[in-house]
């Protein structure tokens, strides 16, 4: 048994040059260009995203944020999702693959939100079969600091603010 792959990686900016990776509008040397059609998208975007950078930014813009997101705050998290050469080629060859990508799917909706999963794409023309995820990092809970500090009696006391959701890439 072998172990699964997770990566996170947290992105800047409007990530183009890891879109360019993604939906190969670039050749990456470590593909096999004849095996590039079986790759697949897993999250169909909504009507009028037609790429990665323009989903985060649909998201960011329909996500309610009234904050200003500064030019190097967190618009989206990379996620890469794989595991070892002889687990995955033993989920292929079983004709198990369409049920792994549903159940990573899965976990990533529960795990960051439904909403916030704005693209996932199953690459087949590399060594192994991996699934490249973009998470736009909103939440809509109240803050960490808030919730802490209302809690304590004697410490110092955060006003609350509107309700709108952040930007937020803190993984706590």
């Amino acid at each position: 048994m072998g172990y699964a792959v997770l990566h996170l990686d947290k992105a800047s900016g409007n990530d183009a040059a890891m879109s360019a990776h993604i939906e190969r509008t670039t050749d990456p040397k470590n593909a096999d260009k004849t095996r590039t059609h079986l790759n697949r998208e897993l999250i169909i975007p909504p009507d009028g995203v037609n790429s990665r950078t323009e989903a985060i930014q649909h998201r960011i813009d329909t996500a309610g944020i009234t904050r200003k997101i500064s030019h190097n705050q967190v618009r989206a998290i990379r996620v890469m999702l794989s595991g070892t050469p002889g687990d995955t080629q033993r989920i292929e060859a079983a004709g198990k693959l369409d049920e792994w990508c549903n159940d990573n799917i899965g976990w990533l909706k529960q795990t960051f939100g439904k909403d916030n999963l704005v693209s996932a794409v199953l690459h087949m023309d590399e060594k192994m079969p991996h699934i490249h995820a973009t998470i736009v990092p909103v939440v809509t809970c109240e803050r960490c600091k808030a919730k802490t500090a209302n809690q304590e009696d004697g410490k110092k006391k955060y006003r609350k603010k509107t309700p709108t959701p952040p930007a937020c890439a803190s993984m706590t």
